[in-house]
Formats: C-alpha cells, sequence, structure tokens
C-alpha cells in the first residue's frame, strides 16, 4: 500500500496522513489536543471538561456556547499547527479587519447619518455632480487617489470614518461629552485634518452665515460633513459603481404578501424590467456571495446565542415557548439538524473560520450537502421576522470554500468529520464493532446515516439501484478485502485537483435526488466533496445498479450477516394529475425530464443522451420541481438546438443534404428545420452579443418561440415554492420563466400528428372559508388556452413504499396506505426488544418488520416527518442513527477494542465486502454477434443472475469515466431495458441481447471483456407461468428473447407451448436452438428474405408477418396443427407496439371466434429510464377498460406484462416516438464518427411494418 504523503502535517505532532484514518490513532490525537488545551488555558480547558463530562446538565444555554466558542477557537489554532497554516490564518484576521471600515461605515454613518436624514424626494433638490465633485475633492485632499481606484468602497468608508472622528473630537474638545476622557486634547492629526478642511470652505461655496466664530472649525467640519452625507446618499441613487455596496444595506422589509417582486403582462407573471441575467448552458449559474458580503450578512447577525434567543437553530418561539408560525402558515422550526449557527457565525465574523467549521460539523458533519441554494429553514426562523434576515446558508457555504481553499483544506474539512474534540458525544471515529448495517440508497439521507454510524463504529454497505460512477479512486483510496490497498491521497488544492465545471462534471449518481433532482443552482462539487469523504472509510463499501427488492431483498440481507437495514429511498412515485389526455407524446413528468437531463446526461455538450424538447413549454406544478423544471427547459433548449446544428452540420458535410433528409418522417422534418433555425438564431445573437461586448440575450428569443410558462391551480402566495422557498421563484423570473397563476388544468389537445399542440386551463373562482378563513378555489365557466408543445408535470411524489407493493405482506402501512407505519423500539420486561406502534404524538423511525430480533428503520422522503427536503431527510438519519445504534449497545460495551480485537473482527468485515464484490459487482463475460444487427453480452452479475425470473428485464450501462471517447464524443449509454433471455445462476452469468437500432445499443458491441458495467436488476414483475394448459407465445424479432425463459419455464408446468417466432427478415433469427427448447411446435415466419426452414418434423414455416402466420396456421393451410386456437388459454406477445397490437386487434377481427376464453398478454416496451419501479415515470403507460372505457395508468417498469385488450396501443406508439428527432440525429451521428462515410445512413423504416423496430 502507498505510504508517501506523510510530509504536510507538521512533524512536531509526530503523525503523518495516514494515521487520520486510524480510530486508534485519532484517540491519540484527541487526547493530544487535551494537553494542547490545557497548556493554553486551564480555566477554559477546565470549563470544556466539565462541559463535557457533564454532557451540558446543569449548564445554561449561554454557558454552553461561551464554552463552545472558548473551545472552538483552540482548535483552530491547534489545526492551524498541526496543518502547518499559520500565515493563512493571519490573513484571514487581516482581511475580517480590512472589511471592518466598510461594516462600522453601514453601521454608523449609513444607517444613522444617511438613510435616516434623507429621503427618495430629496433626491429633486440634489446636484448630483455637484456633490460628486466636492466628494473628489475632498478625497484628493486627504486620501491617495489610488486607494479609490483599487477599492472604492473600502476607502469612502474610512475616509467617512475618519472625517467623523474628527469631528467627534472637536466635540468633545468644544462641547464636552459624557465619553471624552476626562482633560481631553485634540490629536495632532485630527488637528491637521481640521485645518485642511478651513481651507476647504471657500472653494467649496460653503456659506459662513451664523457660525460659533469660537467653534469655527467644528463648524466647518460639520459643514462638509453634511455635504458629503447628502453625496452618499445621492452617490447610491445616482453612481452605478455602488450597486453592489455593502456599505448601503438597508434591511428590507417583509412584506409576505410580496415576498417577489414581479411585473404581470396580460395574466402572466414575470421578471421586472431590467431584472432578466442571462445564462448560458449548464455551468454554475449562482456563484455565491464574495468575502466582503459575505462579511456584511455576518456582521448584521445579532448573535442571539448569548441570550438563548439563537431561532435560528431553536425555532421561534412565543411567550409560551411554543413554535410560532410565520403569516404564511410556515411552522419556524429552526434548523432541521440543530447547528450552532450563531456561534458559528461569531467565531467566522471575528476571522476564525476553522473554528466555525469545527462548530457546524459537530451537528452537520455533511455540511457541503447543506448550505447556499439548498435550506432555507434557519432564515425562516431568524430573529428579524419584519425584515429581511440574515442570510446564514450564505455564509454557511462560505466557511466551507474558505477552508476548501486552504492547502490541504478539504483534509481539514474530512478530518473534522471524523475527528472533532468539541463533539463531545463522538470526539472521534470509534474502531470498528463488528455490526454490520445494510444501508438502502444513497440520498442525503442515505449518506448522513452512513456517517454516523461508521463513526459510531459500525460497518456500513451501502446499496442504489443508480449508476454510481467510481470518481477520484487516488483520493478515495481503493480497498480489497484485506482492506486498504492504497490509502486516499490527501487533497491539496480542491479547486484545482476536484472541482470540475458543472457542465463538464462526470455525473456520478452519488447523493440521489441532490444529484439528478437538484439543478445546477448549488455547486454540485460538494457532492464530490461528501462521496470521496465517506468512499474513504475502511469499514464501508457501495455497490451501484443493486434495487432491493429486486437484485438483494430483505432475506437476503440476513443471510449475509447483516444486523440491521436502513431504508433510505427516497420519494416514490409522481402524481399524475386528471387531466384529460394527459399523457400524451410531448407530456412527461417533471422528474423524468430532470433525471433524463442531470443523470442520463442530455445537457452535456458531449452526451448522446436523447430529451427533445419543443416550445412553448408549460410547467404545471407550484412546487420548487416545477421551478427547477422549467429554468432547465430554458436553459437546455439552447444547448440542445445547438447539438442539433453542430451534428448536422458534421453529417451533410460526409453523407450530403439528400441521405440526411431522408432520415426522417415529414413530421420530423418540420422539427428539424425549427430546430436549426432556431440554432441559427442563436448563434446570431452570440456573434452580436460578442461584437457588441454585452451578454447574449437568449430568453427574448425564446419568448418570441413561445417560451416557458409555470402554470399552478392555485394563487402564487399559496404555492409551495412561494410558501417554502420564495427566494427560489425570484431567481426564476430573472431566468425568464413566466408565471401563470390560478389555472387548473383540463385537457391537453393533440395536433392531426398526436402530439401536444395546446392545453386547456379553467381560470380559478377564489373564496374565502368563513369559519376557517383558508382561501378555496373552483373551477369556473371561463377557459384559457395555452399553447404548448412540451408540458411537463410537477404536482408532487409519493413516498417509496415499493418494496411492500412488491413483497405484500411485508410491512404494515398507515391508515391512508402511503408512509410506512411508524413503530418505536422498546425493551420489555425481558430486556428484549420490541416493536410498539407510534403514537399520533411521538416519532418512530421503525417499520413494522422484526424477525428473529432484527428490525428495519427507515427515513427522509419515506418518513412523515422528514419528507419534503434534503436537509430535513438528513436529519432523519442524525436523530436515527443513534435509536439503530442503541439496538446493540449492550453487546457493543462488552466487547474488547484492543487493537488485536479489532483487527479480528475487521477480518469478517472483509469477507462481507469480499464476498459482496464478487455477488454485485456486474462484469462484460463476452460480447458476440448474433445477426448483422444483433449482438449478445453475457454478464457476470451472480446476484443479478440468480433473482431473475421469466419475464423480467435489466438496465444495461457503462461507465462515463470508462466510456470510449472518439473525435471528443465521450460514448456513454443510455439505460437501456433488456431481457435476461437466459441466466446461469451457478456460474453467476446472464445473457442480455441486443438490436442495435440507435446509438446506446450500437454501443454495446464495443464493451470489452472484463470491463464493469452496471445491470441494475432484475425489475418487472415475473411473467404468470400457468399449469396444464395451452400457450400461445407470439415474439417478434428481438422479443423472441423475452420468450427463451418464459418458454422454458411453461413447459416445466406442462404447459403446451404454440410458439409463433416473426422475423422483419430471414437474417434477423438467431438462438434457433432455444425457441425450439421452449416450444411443442415453433411457427417460423418473415417479411423478407429467404423463407426461414424449420429444423424440426413437428415446426412449420411462413411467409409474411405474424398475424398472417398465426391465420395461416389456424385455417390449417401450414400442415400439421398440434393444437387448435380454441384450446389457448393464454397468450402471451413481445415484440414492437405495431406488432403487439396487431395481435391484439386480430383476435377480434382475423380470429374472430377462433379463440376460447383466454387471457391476452402482451410485455409492453415502454419508453423507460430509471427502471427502478415508480420513480421517474417514464414508462408510464395508458390503460383503457374495454368495458367501461376508464382511463388508468400502469408503470410499466413495475409490471412490464400487461392486459393487451386495455393497452392504448397509439398512445404508446406515440409516447416511443417522443425522442424520435433527435435519437435519429444522435446515430446518424455516430456513424458519422465511426466510419465517416464508409457506412450508409439508414433511412426511415417502412412505417406501415407491424415489425418496425424490431
Amino acid at each position: 500500500m502507498n505510504n508517501n504523503h506523510t510530509d504536510f502535517l507538521n512533524p512536531a505532532f509526530g503523525y503523518r496522513f495516514n494515521d487520520l484514518f486510524d480510530s486508534f490513532k485519532l484517540k491519540q490525537l484527541a487526547e493530544d489536543f487535551d494537553k494542547y488545551f490545557e497548556s493554553k488555558d486551564k480555566s477554559k480547558f477546565d470549563a470544556f471538561v466539565k462541559y463535557r463530562i457533564s454532557k451540558a446538565k446543569g449548564m445554561s444555554p449561554q454557558d454552553v456556547s461561551s464554552v463552545l466558542i472558548d473551545a472552538s477557537l483552540v482548535l483552530s489554532d491547534f489545526i492551524v499547527e498541526l496543518f502547518n497554516l499559520q500565515d493563512y490564518q493571519k490573513k484571514f484576521v487581516d482581511k475580517k479587519n480590512y472589511e471592518q471600515d466598510i461594516l462600522d461605515f453601514n453601521k454608523e454613518i449609513i444607517q444613522k447619518k444617511v438613510l435616516k436624514k434623507f429621503k427618495q424626494q430629496d433626491l429633486e433638490n440634489m446636484n448630483w455632480q455637484r456633490l460628486n465633485d466636492f466628494a473628489d475633492m475632498i478625497k484628493g485632499e486627504f486620501f491617495n487617489e489610488e486607494n479609490f481606484r483599487q477599492d472604492e468602497e473600502k476607502y469612502t468608508a474610512s475616509m467617512m470614518l475618519k472625517l467623523v472622528e474628527v469631528e467627534k473630537h472637536l466635540k468633545w474638545f468644544y462641547e464636552g461629552d459624557k465619553f471624552a476622557p476626562e482633560g481631553f486634547t485634540i490629536p495632532e492629526e485630527s488637528m491637521l485634518i481640521t485645518e485642511k478642511t478651513i481651507a476647504l470652505i471657500k472653494s467649496a461655496g460653503l456659506s459662513e452665515d451664523g457660525e460659533n466664530v469660537e467653534h469655527s472649525e467644528l463648524s466647518k467640519l460639520r459643514k462638509i460633513l453634511d455635504e458629503l452625507f447628502m453625496w452618499l446618499f445621492a452617490k447610491k441613487h445616482f453612481d452605478r459603481n455602488t450597486e453592489n455596496w455593502i456599505s448601503y444595506f438597508d434591511p428590507e422589509k417583509l412584506d409576505y404578501s410580496h415576498l417577489v417582486k414581479m411585473d404581470e403582462t396580460e395574466g402572466m407573471k414575470h421578471a421586472p424590467e431590467g431584472k432578466l441575467v442571462h445564462r448560458s448552458g449548464f455551468k454554475l449559474t449562482d456563484p455565491r456571495m464574495d468575502d466582503r458580503h459575505i462579511a456584511q450578512q455576518a456582521n448584521y447577525c445579532m448573535f442571539c446565542h448569548d441570550r438563548d434567543k439563537d431561532s435560528c437553530t431553536k425555532g421561534y418561539k412565543d411567550k409560551t415557548g411554543n413554535i410560532k408560525k410565520n403569516p404564511l402558515g410556515i411552522s419556524l422550526n429552526g434548523c432541521p439538524l440543530d447547528e450552532k449557527i450563531s456561534e458559528m457565525q461569531f467565531v467566522s465574523n471575528e476571522g476564525f473560520p476553522l473554528a466555525a467549521l469545527a462548530l457546524i460539523v459537530i451537528d452537520n458533519p455533511n455540511l457541503p450537502g447543506t448550505g447556499h441554494r439548498i435550506c432555507n429553514d434557519c432564515m425562516k426562523s431568524c430573529i428579524f421576522q419584519n425584515q429581511e434576515p440574515v442570510n446564514i446558508p450564505q455564509i454557511e457555504t462560505s466557511i466551507l470554500t474558505d477552508t476548501f481553499k486552504l492547502p490541504y483544506g478539504y483534509e481539514i474539512y474530512s478530518l473534522l468529520t471524523r475527528w472533532n474534540p468539541l463533539n463531545i458525544k463522538f470526539p472521534h471515529e470509534l474502531p470498528y464493532n463488528g455490526k454490520n448495517i445494510l444501508v438502502v440508497g444513497m440520498g442525503p439521507a442515505g449518506y448522513t446515516l452512513t456517517h454516523h454510524l461508521i463513526t459510531e463504529g459500525f460497518g456500513v454497505i451501502g446499496i442504489d439501484g443508480l449508476k454510481i460512477e467510481k470518481v477520484h479512486e487516488k483520493y478515495a483510496g481503493t480497498k480489497d478485502s484485506n482492506g486498504w490497498v492504497n490509502y486516499p491521497e490527501p487533497v491539496k488544492y480542491f479547486y484545482e485537483e476536484i472541482e470540475e465545471d458543472l457542465d463538464k462534471r462526470i455525473l456520478q449518481g452519488f447523493g440521489g435526488v441532490s444529484e439528478y433532482g437538484i439543478t445546477v443552482r448549488w455547486d454540485k462539487n460538494f457532492l464530490t466533496a461528501i462521496y470521496i469523504n465517506i468512499a474513504r472509510r475502511k469499514h464501508f463499501r457501495l455497490y451501484d445498479g443493486v434495487r432491493f427488492g429486486g437484485t438483494m431483498d430483505i432475506e437476503d440481507a440476513w443471510d449475509l450477516g447483516f444486523d440491521h437495514i436502513a431504508l433510505a429511498t427516497g420519494a416514490g412515485k409522481p402524481t399524475i394529475i386528471g387531466m384529460k389526455n394527459n399523457l400524451i407524446r410531448g407530456i412527461r413528468k417533471a422528474s423524468d425530464f430532470l433525471m433524463a437531463l442531470q443523470l442520463t446526461g442530455a445537457a452535456k455538450e458531449d452526451s448522446f443522451a436523447n430529451l427533445q424538447i419543443r416550445l412553448p413549454a408549460i410547467v404545471i406544478g407550484g412546487g420548487l420541481t416545477a421551478i427547477d423544471a422549467s429554468t432547465e427547459i430554458l436553459a437546455y433548449y439552447p444547448v440542445q438546438v445547438l447539438k442539433a446544428l453542430k451534428k448536422y452540420e458534421d453529417i451533410v458535410s460526409e453523407f450530403g443534404e439528400d441521405k440526411f433528409w431522408a432520415m426522417f418522417d415529414e413530421e420530423e422534418k418540420a422539427v428539424m428545420e425549427t430546430f436549426l433555425d432556431h440554432a441559427r438564431e442563436i448563434t446570431d445573437e452570440m456573434n452580436a452579443a460578442n461584437s457588441e461586448n454585452r451578454e447574449p440575450d437568449f430568453v427574448t428569443l425564446m419568448n418570441g418561440w413561445g417560451g416557458v410558462t409555470m402554470a399552478y391551480r392555485k394563487l402564487l402566495i399559496d404555492s409551495p415554492a412561494y410558501r417554502l422557498n420564495h427566494e427560489e421563484i425570484r431567481e426564476a423570473l430573472k431566468q425568464g420563466i413566466n408565471i401563470c397563476e390560478g389555472v387548473s388544468p383540463l385537457e391537453a389537445v393533440p395536433d392531426e400528428k398526436g402530439a401536444v399542440k395546446e392545453l386547456i386551463f379553467a381560470k380559478q373562482i377564489v373564496t374565502k372559508d368563513a369559519e376557517t378563513g383558508r382561501t378555496r378555489y373552483k373551477d369556473s365557466e371561463e377557459m384559457i388556452t395555452m399553447p404548448a408543445k412540451t408540458v411537463l408535470v410537477a404536482a408532487g411524489t409519493s413516498p417509496n413504499i415499493v418494496y411492500e407493493r412488491e413483497h405484500p405482506g411485508t410491512f404494515l402501512l398507515d391508515t391512508k396506505g402511503y408512509f410506512f407505519r411508524e413503530h418505536m423500539i422498546v425493551k420489555d420486561e425481558n430486556g428484549k426488544h420490541v416493536l410498539v406502534e407510534a403514537k399520533e404524538n411521538e416519532t418512530g423511525l421503525f417499520t413494522s418488520y422484526e424477525k428473529n430480533g432484527k428490525f428495519i428503520s427507515y427515513y427522509g422522503d419515506n418518513h412523515p416527518d422528514y419528507a419534503g427536503n434534503v436537509v430535513k431527510a438528513m436529519a432523519s438519519a442524525q436523530y436515527g442513527y443513534d435509536i439503530v445504534a442503541r439496538l446493540f449497545s449492550d453487546e457493543i460495551k462488552s466487547q474488547n477494542y484492543d487493537q488485536d480485537s479489532v483487527t479480528e473482527r475487521e477480518k469478517k468485515f472483509s469477507e462481507l465486502a469480499l464476498h459482496l464484490d464478487e455477488a454485485l459487482t456486474a462484469t462484460v463475460h463476452s460480447v458476440e454477434r448474433l445477426t448483422p444487427t444483433i449482438v449478445e453480452i453475457t454478464v457476470h452479475a451472480p446476484y443479478a443472475a440468480k433473482k431473475f425470473r421469466p419475464g423480467q428485464f435489466y438496465r444495461l450501462q457503462n461507465y462515463e469515466l470508462t466510456a470510449p471517447v472518439i473525435n471528443g464524443a465521450k460514448l456513454t449509454m443510455e439505460g437501456m431495458a433488456m431481457t435476461g433471455a437466459w441466466t446461469d445462476p451457478e456460474r453467476g452469468l446472464l445473457s442480455l441481447i441486443v438490436l442495435e437500432m440507435g446509438v446506446s445499443s450500437r454501443l454495446t458491441e464495443l464493451l470489452q471483456k472484463g470491463e464493469k458495467v452496471v445491470v441494475m436488476g432484475p425489475t418487472g414483475e415475473p411473467t404468470h407461468i400457468p399449469e396444464n394448459q395451452t400457450v400461445l407465445l407470439a415474439g417478434g424479432g428481438l422479443g423472441n428473447a423475452v420468450l427463451f425463459s418464459i418458454a422454458e419455464a411453461l413447459r416445466r408446468r406442462n404447459n403446451k407451448v404454440i410458439y409463433f417466432a416473426g422475423y422483419k427478415d430471414s437474417k434477423d433469427v438467431f438462438k434457433m436452438d432455444e425457441v425450439e427448447a421452449g416450444a411443442d411446435q415453433v411457427i417460423w415466419s418473415n417479411d423478407t428474405g429467404e423463407i426461414i426452414m424449420p429444423r424440426r418434423a413437428q415446426d412449420l414455416s411462413f411467409k409474411g408477418n405474424i398475424v398472417e402466420a398465426m391465420k395461416a396456421y389456424s385455417e390449417g393451410t401450414l400442415g400439421n396443427k398440434i393444437g387448435d386456437f380454441k384450446e389457448v388459454s393464454r397468450i402471451i406477445t413481445i415484440g414492437s407496439d405495431r406488432m403487439m397490437n396487431a395481435v391484439k386487434v386480430a383476435r377480434y377481427t382475423v380470429f374472430k371466434d377462433k379463440f376460447g376464453e383466454h387471457a391476452g398478454i402482451g410485455s409492453i416496451n415502454s419508453p423507460m429510464q430509471c427502471m427502478m419501479k415508480e420513480i421517474c415515470a417514464q414508462c408510464l403507460q395508458r390503460h383503457v377498460d374495454p368495458v367501461t372505457g376508464k382511463e388508468s395508468f400502469v408503470f410499466t417498469c413495475f409490471n412490464q406484462d400487461q392486459d393487451l385488450d386495455r393497452v392504448d396501443f397509439e398512445n404508446l406508439h406515440q409516447r416511443l416516438r417522443q425522442n424520435s428527432v433527435l435519437e435519429k440525429l444522435a446515430n446518424a451521428y455516430l456513424t458519422f464518427l465511426f466510419s465517416k462515410g464508409e457506412e450508409e445512413l439508414t433511412n426511415v423504416e417502412d412505417e406501415d411494418s407491424i415489425m418496425k423496430g424490431h
């Protein structure tokens, strides 16, 4: 193992970098800090020890704050010395002192002498030019002009403070003052400045009438100050250079009815004139406050901890101690994590960011996952309830970034998450205790729970269904079954070694909703910081592409020896709204859009991911997801069309216009032409902006093309976004979105091709309930029609209870069947842990599950008390880990914790990790071409293979990190739904068969033996296998691969299987052995090519499509039949949507009266993305009851086998085309990259073929 990075720590301390990952060494380091603290200040150390021993019992909150502040400053000194950062700490203090003049200037002069004295109407009588000339004269007289050019605000503040100080000295001397020292004399510097002011009186044109001759110096100076105060007021309004000055900070009064300033035009709310900001692509949209604005915000804080009024942490309470609500009805609970905010801001304001960091990390070790543009509970609860609050998240994030900017600053943060003497509960990571927890889901709740459990000595195995890239292995370290192979290398400069531009950053997958649900308003490099820090932990392993309930279930976990399971699986299925035609082409869920954009990768310029968006666009909803989806459409549309233009130009240069346009049908041509026209207009605007030295204006262009409108059923003031995150509405309006309030969606109107063209809304009637005062909404008769070619629905989500739906009876649900039912654990009279149902006012973090003394807990959006945002999810883990740990406290206490005992226990963890490395890691075993267009990938993935049941499927992906690159394009696959053609559980192998019909499927041939891939699953529902019946199978093209395992299972249960295997062309036939093995009789058919010759005596063949083959068979014209259609009790068909629809219809037309009573099942090939069952909702399939006509919707990734008579195949056909223009474009571009003209572009297949695409 490497051991080279030991020389940057102060050698006087005696530690190497590797020691900072050793629990025994960390304990020693904590003891060394105690000695250091005692040597620095024994009285403060004794107070800290008293606090630590008493655990704050008997101490007032103010005393606790005082002790922690004192200790944090000593800890800061200790860390500064350990990491050799003395010069950097001095710079922090110097920077604080440098900014102090401006802060004092704002408080003592601007607030007290300028803004109170002058009002807006006074500007009419002010001569700005004269005032500014006079001020320039004063500047030139007393200060270096160069200083003002470098930092006008700083030196303006210094000048004014100096002049006011001189005025004070003159006042003390001439008029006296209770604060004046006895026998005060005017300092020489003040006298010098006074003499110069006298010389300026006449040149300034100031009248000397009425002056007190005796005190003329004081009178004249006051006249000059009056002029300067007037100048300062005028400067605020006339000098645009002061727009960003903190000197003029004047807290804005809060009007809860108008928290967001906006204009309205023809019923559309939009940003006020002049407030739009330019955005280009997916770089970080909010670079955060600069140091000066952070200093101002910290200085604005009242530091309420010394009065036990720090409501930002503890909640805003009334006189009885109950939590109050703000005028919007939001409970002001304070920080969900109970961060020590006021104390943090106090030491930060003094210039000690490391002390501040140590205070935050006590309660929030995953600090990078919170802060600016993530959470605002602290701000809402700030003591300033009638004026704008302190921007605590900005300060918090700045403390982190100040640390990350230091040499090895990331390592300081990382160390403080494992070792923090201020954390009296766990001042350092504990040695491994031998207990292992399975954490399901690596979102905010999951990674927070993981951190706390590991710190307390547990081993943690994390699993997640998403693809999670293995980023920065050299900094995370590498481990094998024996522990470290290579220790983590230290990160010296985070912003050089780790930070990536967000539009180029590898899409990691780690962090769940923080990765794919939160936009680039937040710096996702912070997510990387958390990922690396957790990946470094010795007793942690993470396995991606593992679906709990599919790849691994509860019984597997117990069999593997896990002691507890923690569910942190996040939000579940999106809400389906009651709008007519709510699933026609062009309509999708916002979760689908955001995941495709930010996880599949459509936002990246070098990505082949396809996400087709057209304008105008409407987003239905009023929450933060609706806001985010709206802004990201605006950002994505230019990226999309510019990528399309680039591909078009390259393809045409190689293949020519005729071949390019031959790929598309007429509708697609029109869409492509629009994309190209818009891309050229955007290009022209960028060129014009560059030549005119201005930012390009994309918003005007896109509004001209229809723009993006967020439509909400209620008034905006009642929306979740306004009530919880009004700042995000303000920022979204700046980016150019429009908002239409009080409109309820009734109907989506399709165009002649089946794509959405407009939405019809009902204008709402708004009333107040006389008894409750609540606002009521109901539809009016007034209808509003809005054009729309893209519609995203962001109407909320429900908890993820998929496991219970997949394995009924595992968990009890609440009375609404919505959440898991809350339970707590208590000890019975025998000391045994038992479950009890939580009462109404109690929080229970355990499900109803119990087996052999083992339990399952749940967190985050799964839990009613913690659903809703990232920080509440983290808080659930912070609260819950301790409850889980207490389950094992007696056993843990009884163990030995000497080095040998711990090492022995670690061997068992290593054995578990070795087994899981083998069982849960998917690697390519072989890649074989079966036909000119079909490839078989055999993968070694033991658990995925073992769990497969006939009919189920997997999600296949390669990793972005290891994907090949061609001409700068990263050949990363989108997730593909692929059936398990066969599995070999003993060898851990499974077969995936791919039809090359698009970019991702074509990339499978590039997979290399031994390459790690994601094979998530199995997912979907196992096909129902009857017994002793006659079953007809109808497989089209690649669909036959799905039927291999189904047919085999049917034969095992003594069913008679009549198998119709259809292909477009005879050259498409593959694996005839497998088809024959599962069928009593095979009827081969193909549209083109030579007729397929049967190989067995009982088998038949037909030239034509599969329905025609079935007709010929039923009529007896093909030869020997082994069964009559009247015998068939079940039809299972899988192929293209056209082929399955043809079979559906033929049962009532061509085969009318030929079938008896039977079940018709189609294995539906909906578009899919996550395939984790009811998460992204791309797979939604419309059903129509054939008797009642009632509409319903099915998540195909939950159950692909659907009643043929209910499936709306036309709707399926339309939705499969939702990205067709970009899919064909990308496919042609891949051909361009691969062959540079050696391969011909493939034209559109015959629209009438029921085998199209198969």
